[in-house]
């Protein structure tokens, strides 16, 4: 399935894990997007693997400056 950033980086995360076999997209960023909602963006590197970023979290941040500029519409739900 074709994963936003946001996705793309937990896909990332949990293919490190022991027994995780099957990870959804883990392409590069530029695979399908010109520019993509997180920063850094997702790289392969030359032998063909993601580096994995080793700090807490996915490593990935999302440029909300970005996604508020492309949203097109937002729906508010209140409980």
């Amino acid at each position: 399935m074709l994963e936003a950033g946001i996705g793309r980086s937990h896909n990332i995360a949990m293919s490190t894990l022991p027994g995780f076999s099957l990870p959804g997209d883990v392409s590069a960023s530029k695979r399908y997007y010109e520019e993509d909602i997180i920063e850094p963006p997702v790289t392969v590197n030359e032998e063909g693997f993601i580096n994995v970023p080793q700090v807490p979290g996915t490593g990935y941040e999302p440029k909300e400056d970005y996604i508020e500029k492309i949203t097109v519409r937002k729906e508010v739900f209140s409980a």
